[in-house]
């Protein structure tokens, strides 16, 4: 198992399957009839625990070997901390509604939602708890990865796609003339994402587009339009509207950052060994 930062995973699981290991549903409940046939509780139930029940058997004994682990060592969870890892959730999925959708598609809740991250945090403070990282690890993880912290170079551009050259030589003359670029767009771009926009396609950096048309965005200089660049995609006019330019990252103004990915990262690592460790100093029965 692994723990995961900045998003909790969310298994399909019925939510009634948590009933089930209390036992819950007598012999004449039923879920379903089909021309009067009745599907039994107890029908549901056997097939979930008989699919899941191994399984989530095993999660909450694990998750009651870190509570136990936290009170020994006086960890807890503020309610800030499940807010703020649920906000990032909720923007991860694009908004409340659609994280509602996929919870309600899962038969989940937000508060089985809100106790998973509480869980998650916890393991990961407990761990965390036993883990040194020193500054020379730090800063050893730094350099190998000092791309990753650093500013890329970026420009923003918006684009004016066509999918013929004559067309594209049309509306490339019409710029010349003095025509607006935004106003083009929106009358010739087939980009209908963007079109309405006047071709906007905010900031990019590299590696995100066609090669043919980063060579000729990164190329212009600020309020510049090119001429007609062909990609795999078809015929684009860009405009290039701003522009970044890339920046090392400096070791003391990321170190925080730094931190908690290496960590994340040894977290991730010792898991299994130390839940196999802790399962062995607890007496564990199963019925």
């Amino acid at each position: 198992m692994a723990i995961y930062s900045r998003f909790i995973k969310i298994i399909a699981v019925p939510a009634a399957f948590t009933m089930l290991l209390v036992g819950c549903g007598d012999s004449t409940d039923y879920v379903a009839t089909v021309d009067g046939e009745k599907i039994l509780q107890t029908e549901l139930d056997e097939a979930l625990r008989s699919q899941y029940g191994a399984e989530m058997l095993n999660t909450l004994i694990d998750n009651k070997i870190i509570e136990l682990e936290a009170k020994k060592e006086d960890i807890t969870v503020s309610d800030d901390a499940i807010k703020a890892e649920y906000d990032e959730l909720v923007e991860s999925y694009g908004g409340e509604d659609a994280l509602q959708e996929t919870l309600d598609a899962n038969g989940l809740t937000k508060d089985s939602v809100q106790d998973n991250i509480r869980m998650y945090l916890l393991t990961k403070n407990v761990i965390a708890n036993s883990i040194d990282i020193s500054d020379e690890e730090l800063k050893q993880y730094f350099e190998e990865n000092k791309d990753d912290y650093g500013q890329q170079e970026q420009v923003a551009a918006s684009h004016i796609f066509l999918e013929d050259e004559a067309t594209a030589k049309e509306v490339e003359a019409k710029l010349k003339a003095g025509e607006d670029f935004a106003e083009l767009a929106k009358t010739y771009s087939i980009d209908t994402d963007t079109s309405e926009d006047g071709g906007d396609l905010g900031y990019i950096s590299r590696g995100q587009m066609d090669e043919q048309f980063e060579e000729a965005a990164f190329a212009l200089e600020k309020d510049e339009v090119s001429g007609v660049v062909q990609s795999a995609e078809g015929y684009h006019i860009i405009k290039v509207t701003g522009k970044v330019p890339a920046e090392e990252a400096v070791f003391e103004d990321v170190k925080d950052e730094v931190y908690e990915t290496l960590l994340e990262s040894r977290i991730n690592e010792e898991y299994s060994t130390w839940l196999t460790e802790k399962q062995e100093q607890y007496k564990i029965t199963k019925k």
